[in-house]
């Protein structure tokens, strides 16, 4: 098996925050579901556009380009409602 780089390793962790963090997992539960759940359908488009508007807002003061991966994981999440 070959051993990945420290890069490779950097980017999966990165991936993860982004795609799943544990952090946003209780059970079997996600948090964006829940959230989904509990939303009508016009108030969580306005929650997924003002989490992108969020991550793009700071990312050039806090998160970098992981920020700009979750505004991006938020806008495919929103443009998917519409699939």
């Amino acid at each position: 098996m070959k051993k990945k780089k420290a890069s490779e390793i950097e980017i999966a962790e990165t991936d993860s925050m982004v795609e799943s963090p544990l952090h946003y997992r209780q059970g079997e539960i996600e948090a964006i579901n829940a959230i989904e759940a509990a939303l009508s359908a016009d108030e969580f488009r306005g929650y997924l556009k003002g989490n992108v508007m969020k991550y793009l807002w700071r990312e050039a003061h806090k998160g970098g380009s992981e920020d700009v991966r979750k505004a991006q994981w938020y806008l495919n999440r929103l443009v998917d409602l519409d699939a």
